[in-house]
């Protein structure tokens, strides 16, 4: 168990000598790369725990480059086989690898090296095709890598592993966590036992660990931590403030606007959020340039990013998508709108700034009722929280500013009704995130101000929520004149075109037009009709059961009715037809020997 405090530090001199490439790029090592680089480079499969932005990348990186450097001098390596395979939870973060290999790449001692990168979101037939032409690295998602696995008639990548060198599994507490358990079991059968295996995170799981016993052999642990009393960066401040749920998106509209901020990530509970906030908030800020990224962006993401990356004065809306490995120098700021729904998340989100020995902040705003969550906050996961009304810096939230902003976000929704519609999903999928909060002993829907929070997303009305109560519609802040929301247009052209003939048909039936419309017919079916078809239903299934017990009774009667005479029986007329067979009996003596 390795515990230093965070420094950059020079390369053990028991360690196993760099190239000079590295030596060149590299002249001091983190700690945690320090740590690994000399065990894996001697032949030992790795579990590296250590926090979010101390160099883990490059901790397996530099002895996987190492380790093909030796096997091309001992024996050129084939173009057709594949020596390392890096498994990433994420495309971003699979991209990201890919490019800090690139680098390594381009030096003229490590061009014979061949990279490939496979993830999901495209054809197969092109990640077919790029290993065809050869990849002795593969960086990959486990979803792609198993579906390639399984693909025999053009690829057949299960021989082109056997040779196999080194395999990582980064974040691979994150790639439990998507569940991607019997998919890396999957992958494990497939690939050869005399390898070297590579486990990184930041944090440690059971689930971990049952990975460990089930794909390394005698693997040695290494756990690098800063201190014993925090789970983040020294050079990391982590901030929280109370604030009325009907002020949340003020106090955090306000504390933007007064950082001048290179970059900020903004992380939000669901992609519904994501979209809604995406669109509205422009509005609010307009010398920042606002990107949004979620999981359901399947082609986009890389792109968004990549504009994220090269942008300045910028902010990030996402979800827990970006929480894990993505490394951006430059984030100074990490602001959430709540709680993540798993404790751990909170470390891996913060920990998005204050990378590689840089200074960064985290901001948790927090609701009257969640205030116990700071001291849980500090023994779950060792965050220290400080309260931010402590610092010089006030945010101010006004009746007036609040008046204000619930006049720009209602007039947004009233010129274009997909502003409305996504601000309806947000609110909804934002409620049903928080009823499944993993602390939700702490943070406990019921007590949640759900008007107020309704008032915070800006919305013109209340969902139609069975979790709506009237206390909660006496504390929701609406628009001040009557609307009528049938004439809120959508902006689309098409889109409205279409609504207006569902509303005439509406108007003309009382029934709005709907592609579910056997289901609705099954809904008004008369509770008469709806009985009796399923007492029809419970008939078929118990005289199907009948029917089946008493095949299955016959069956055994037949079987238990033949005796030991009736066997041997059977045998002699065999032993019969055999001799008749061999032409040691002629036929009349069979037929004799039978019929008697």
């Amino acid at each position: 168990m390795v515990n230093k405090e965070w420094a950059k530090v020079k390369p053990p001199l028991s360690a196993p000598v760099l190239t000079s490439i590295d030596k060149q790029k590299y002249q001091f090592m983190t700690p945690i790369q320090a740590a690994v680089i000399p065990l894996i480079l001697s032949c030992k499969d790795v579990v590296a725990e250590a926090v979010t932005g101390s160099g883990k990348t490059l901790a397996f990186v530099v002895p996987m480059l190492e380790m093909l450097l030796k096997k091309h001098k001992d024996s050129p390596l084939r173009k057709d086989f594949v020596y390392a395979v890096i498994i990433s939870p994420t495309r971003e973060l699979a991209t990201q690898i890919t490019k800090v290999i690139q680098e390594f790449l381009e030096e003229p001692e490590l061009s014979h090296i061949t990279l490939a990168l496979i993830v999901g979101g495209r054809a197969v037939d092109k990640d077919v095709e790029t290993l065809q032409k050869g990849a002795h690295i593969v960086v990959c998602t486990p979803g792609r890598f198993e579906d390639l696995l399984a693909e025999r008639k053009q690829l057949n990548l299960a021989g082109r592993v056997r040779e196999l060198e080194f395999l990582v599994l980064d974040e691979a507490d994150r790639l439990l966590d998507l569940g991607f358990t019997a998919t890396l079991t999957t992958i494990l059968q497939y690939l050869p036992r005399q390898r070297r295996t590579g486990l990184f995170s930041a944090t440690q799981t059971k689930e971990l660990q049952d990975l460990v016993r089930a794909g390394l052999r005698n693997p040695v642990v290494v756990s690098v931590k800063e201190k014993s009393t925090i789970s983040t960066p020294l050079l990391l401040e982590n901030y929280y403030i109370i604030v009325e749920p009907q002020d949340k998106f003020l106090f955090l509209l306000n504390f933007i606007r007064n950082r001048k901020m290179v970059k900020g990530l903004f992380f939000l509970p669901t992609c519904a959020c994501v979209d809604y906030w995406a669109d509205v908030l422009p509005v609010f800020l307009p010398g920042i340039k606002v990107f949004a990224i979620h999981g359901k962006m399947k082609l986009k993401r890389s792109k968004i990013l990549e504009k994220f990356r090269e942008a300045e004065n910028t902010i990030l809306l996402c979800t827990d998508l970006m929480a894990r490995g993505l490394d951006i120098p430059e984030v100074e700021w990490v602001i959430q709108w709540e709680p993540p729904t798993h404790p751990a998340a909170l470390v891996h989100r913060a920990g998005r700034a204050a990378r590689g020995g840089a200074a960064g902040c985290s901001l948790l705003p927090l609701l009257p009722t969640e205030d116990t969550y700071v001291p849980f906050i500090k023994t779950n996961q060792l965050v220290e929280l400080k309260d931010w009304r402590e610092s010089s810096d006030e945010i101010k939230v006004t009746e007036k500013l609040r008046d204000k902003v619930l006049k720009i976000l209602h007039d947004q929704q009233l010129k274009d009704r997909t502003i409305l519609d996504k601000g309806q999903r947000a609110f909804v999928s934002h409620m049903r995130a928080y009823s499944k909060h993993e602390c939700n002993l702490l943070l406990q829907f019921k007590e949640l101000p759900l008007g107020h929070i309704a008032t915070s997303y800006g919305l013109l009305k209340l969902p139609l929520m069975p979790e709506v109560k009237p206390e909660h519609k006496l504390q929701f802040q609406g628009p001040k004149e009557e609307i009528d929301f049938n004439s809120i247009p959508y902006r689309d052209k098409q889109k409205e075109e279409s609504r207006l003939k569902k509303l005439e048909e509406y108007k003309k039936t009382g029934v709005w037009p709907s592609k579910k419309k056997k289901k609705k017919q099954a809904q008004s079916e008369s509770w008469e009709q709806a009985k009796q078809s399923k007492e029809e239903r419970k008939q078929k299934k118990r005289k199907r059961k009948e029917t089946k017990q008493n095949t299955e009774v016959k069956k055994g009667k037949k079987r238990r009715a033949v005796t030991q005479a009736e066997i041997d029986e059977l045998a002699a007329d065999v032993a019969l037809i055999k001799k008749l067979k061999n032409r040691k009996i002629s036929k009349e003596q069979f037929d004799q020997a039978f019929d008697g």
